[in-house]
């Protein structure tokens, strides 16, 4: 059975494409799957941050990830900075690591053009991204195009360690997503929505309550003419919104378009859609966020399983790289 790997940054807020392109996927195959799931919190500080947030925002990935199908009996469930192997296998890695390979990486260089000052983290994270991945022995990455480079990098590390200091580290594979929904922005359709970037009227958040996403549906940009047509170039609006129904609904968006005649009529059934999927997650975490301490139990849970493992890796690690045992 292959050892699968997701994280998720807690920054900005998990939408309705978080959960068809990445926790969906995690849902239905971790019974059959190896799979670990973590909130990379120490990703999250690579960014000028409020620390207040990103403690708040860890605490509920984990509740709307457990909200939405995680089970912690079928999958290791955890949080990056809970297990310190994580940062100690960072710095070993390093060690393997050119500093060209780092600052090769696109993100470092698109993410540091919009920054005045430029934390070294942010040119070393992908060495940690590397780590998260090589401690587990994880075989396989779900990633998108964005982060296949990543994924790159830390095969090539693992590939470079076992050569020079012996066979340590399985090397993994960047797998793509399984098919899903390329969901955009209801307000600017021609952006994909994002948890970070997407104003709130172009998200349907997973803690929106039923008002909120149907009055963002509602007001969802259109496209000019009134027919309603798969043509995501010509009507890239009313394209996003049969994308969005057949994603809630594992329909066809081209055949959904031939069930409406007006936009009002695909966006009421947009509406119900939507809040049939995200309604009962929203249920859920309410009574999770009503029992912290139950949350914080499973992680705590979480991280001593995962160190059961890590730290068997990590001791395997410093002593192939030279490193004296306790």
């Amino acid at each position: 059975m292959p050892r699968r790997l997701t994280g998720f940054t807690p920054s900005g807020s998990l939408h309705l494409g978080n959960y068809v392109g990445a926790i969906r996927p995690i849902i239905t195959q971790q019974t059959d799957t190896d799979t670990v799931v973590f909130i990379s919190d120490l990703h999250a500080l690579t960014i000028a941050h409020d620390p207040a947030a990103v403690q708040r925002r860890t605490l509920e990935f984990a509740m709307l990830l457990l909200a939405a199908g995680a089970d912690p009996e079928e999958c290791l469930f955890l949080v990056q900075s809970h297990v310190p192997e994580h940062t100690e296998l960072h710095y070993l890695l390093e060690c393997t690591t050119a500093f060209g390979e780092a600052q090769r990486m696109i993100q470092f260089k698109e993410k540091s053009r919009r920054q005045q000052q430029v934390r070294l983290s942010l040119l070393t994270y992908p060495v940690l991204m590397a780590a998260d991945i090589l401690l587990y022995d994880t075989d396989e990455v779900p990633v998108g195009e964005d982060q296949r480079q990543h994924v790159e990098l830390a095969r090539d590390v693992a590939t470079r360690f076992n050569a020079r200091y012996g066979q340590t580290f399985t090397l993994p594979r960047a797998v793509n997503q399984p098919v899903a929904a390329r969901i955009m922005d209801l307000a600017n359709p021609g952006d994909k929505m994002s948890k970070s970037t997407s104003a709130e009227a172009g998200s349907l958040r997973l803690l929106d309550d039923s008002d909120a996403l149907k009055r963002k549906v509602m007001r969802a940009v259109t496209d000019a003419g009134d027919s309603v047509e798969y043509n995501p170039e010509r009507q890239p609006g009313v394209s996003n919104l049969l994308t969005i129904l057949a994603a809630c609904t594992d329909g066809d968006p081209k055949q959904l378009a031939q069930e409406f005649d007006r936009y009002g009529e695909l966006k009421h059934a947009v509406v119900d859609a939507v809040t049939a999927t995200i309604a009962p997650i929203r249920e859920r975490y309410l009574k999770l966020e009503a029992d912290p301490e139950g949350v914080r139990a499973m992680l705590r849970a979480g991280a001593r399983r995962a160190r059961e493992g890590a730290s068997e890796k990590l001791r395997q690690a410093k002593a192939a790289i030279g490193l004296l045992p306790t």
